[in-house]
């Protein structure tokens, strides 16, 4: 299948030749869809906290992080080119100097083109773009009153102006305060200044972006950061990372054979970002936060957002300590019947990992390492928010290769939407995941697990794209949060729908959740 220079762009890349071949036989084959067994809600897979345990789980936190190492893990490498998509399809009809264009004029709603250009001044980067037309020696305000919006455009979204359309979403400045602005890494460094200083007062802030883009990242974090610094009294410790080459995948044409370049060479493709679980497998910290770039808020809304991360954080010490002590009974030598019973409770009752129908059958040996693989594994809690609408994964039942039914994770490109029983389960979930997550990543020894080890290699999926006139087929590895961490032990937390404020489209900073002041 390979030639001898496809050998050498495989191994420059890290890429092992049997890896390639697999990922070919994958467009053959296809992945295979999750069983999803029913959705997981209140008080049967996820937890609510009431007022009471939510305090506790805070102040658990709070004595706790004294003594370990956090890390706060950001995947930041996107680009907005989403977030601007109606300015360019605008861009892409609107006349000159056509003040009487019918759409212009009479859409008048808030993801309107009007509405944009009406507040423009609301956003956090008007004053750069005001700046921008200075330099040019023109004003704003009169391109605004002559109704020469492509040049506005031109000025916020190309390489002349702010380039907005190309840098990463981590770097458009978001919020407006009475006299500065924050981007997306900025709010992210305060929020862990507000929720993950340790003892040293030092915050560890590790950002994932692209290589295009990395030096500009670094110098403006590295610049910024000494605002925050001296605002919040801590050091803050940035750390930077791209997606690794070794985790792209090849492409294929529609006859499942090798995409080839012009030049004859092989086509790779970024994984998506579940190829992140080589980043997140390279930190070595007690506990890791993970939170979209996007899903910030000013400060004048963070508290809610730090009251729950405090107490995922909290929850997941109780678990870990909980695991820890079963792992420890069951290295004993004698593990008598009530330990191995009260295990399996525990198991099932809390951590929600039902064994296959044949668990009864095993003897006790063959239960205990059942119970120490399933207990032995790197543990995570996901915040989840009542399900309004938004598209992206929610929290459900699985039922896994080996028989057991576990929490998941799941996309919806995961689930056959043909299968009526399967869909009919879809529909009834009432949770969304917001990617709130707070991992612990060592074993009741103290040592680092290895994430890759616990990745589900048949979750992905293939889609179609083109390149330079043809067609071909791509391939995604396992979301961060689905397959990458579905072997994983899941616990399941509803946080407030407030937390949860993802910013996808330009209008999406008009809202008052996303406005500095007010």
């Amino acid at each position: 299948m390979f030639t001898k220079e496809d050998l050498c762009q495989l191994k420059a890349r890290g890429i092992d030749v049997k890896m390639a071949e697999q990922q070919v036989e994958k467009f053959k084959i296809g992945f295979p869809f999750l069983d999803i067994v029913k959705p997981a809600t209140i008080d049967d897979g996820i937890v609510k906290m009431s007022d009471a345990r939510l305090a506790e789980a805070i102040s658990t936190y709070e004595n706790k992080s004294l003594n370990i190492s956090i890390v706060k893990f950001v995947p930041a490498s996107g680009a907005a080119t989403r977030m601007f998509q109606a300015l360019y399809k605008f861009m892409d009809t609107y006349k000159d100097k056509s003040p009487d264009h019918a759409e212009f004029l009479t859409d008048r709603s808030f993801f309107s083109m009007f509405n944009f250009f009406e507040s423009l001044s609301s956003f956090a980067f008007y004053n750069d773009l005001k700046a921008h037309f200075a330099e040019k020696g023109e004003s704003i305000e009169a391109l605004l009153e002559h109704q020469d919006f492509i040049s506005i455009l031109n000025g916020l979204l190309g390489v002349d102006g702010l380039n907005y359309g190309n840098i990463p979403k981590g770097l458009i400045k978001f919020h407006k305060y009475e006299t500065f602005s924050r981007r997306p890494i900025g709010e992210q460094m305060v929020e862990g200044a507000l929720y993950a200083k340790m003892k040293d007062d030092k915050v560890s802030v590790h950002f994932t972006v692209s290589h295009e883009y990395r030096k500009l990242f670094k110098e403006i974090c590295n610049r910024e950061k000494k605002f925050y610094e001296h605002d919040y009294n801590v050091k803050i410790d940035l750390d930077f990372s791209e997606q690794k080459p070794s985790t792209d995948t090849i492409a294929v044409d529609n006859h499942n054979n090798p995409f080839r370049n012009p030049d004859g060479s092989l086509l790779f493709r970024p994984a998506g970002h579940g190829a992140l679980i080589e980043n997140l497998n390279d930190l070595a910290a007690d506990l890791i936060f993970i939170k979209n770039i996007d899903n910030i808020v000013p400060d004048r809304m963070k508290d809610l957002t730090i009251t729950y991360k405090k107490a995922l954080a909290g929850l997941l010490f109780y678990y870990q300590n909980k695991i820890f002590g079963f792992l420890e009974l069951l290295d004993n030598k004698k593990v008598e019947t009530a330990i191995l019973n009260e295990t399996k409770e525990f198991l099932e009752k809390e951590i929600y990992v039902i064994p296959a129908e044949d668990f009864d059958k095993k003897n006790k040996a063959e239960k205990i390492n059942y119970f120490k693989s399933k207990l032995n594994r790197p543990l995570r809690v996901c915040g989840m928010v009542l399900n309004e609408g938004e598209p992206g994964g929610g929290p459900f039942w699985v039922r896994n290769a080996d028989g057991t039914i576990s929490l998941q994770i799941v996309e919806g490109s995961q689930i056959d939407h043909k299968n009526k029983k399967q869909k009919d389960v879809l529909e009834k979930s009432t949770h969304f995941n917001p990617v709130d997550i707070v991992c612990a990543t060592k074993n009741y020894k103290g040592k680092k697990f290895n994430m890759l080890k616990f990745r589900d290699t048949e979750t992905g999926f293939i889609s179609t794209k083109s390149k330079d006139g043809k067609d071909l087929k791509a391939m995604e590895l396992p979301g961060l949060w689905n397959g990458a961490m579905a072997n994983w032990n899941t616990i399941f937390v509803e946080v407030p729908i407030a937390t949860f404020n993802p910013v996808k489209t330009i209008w999406d900073l008009l809202r008052k959740e996303h406005q500095g002041f007010v």
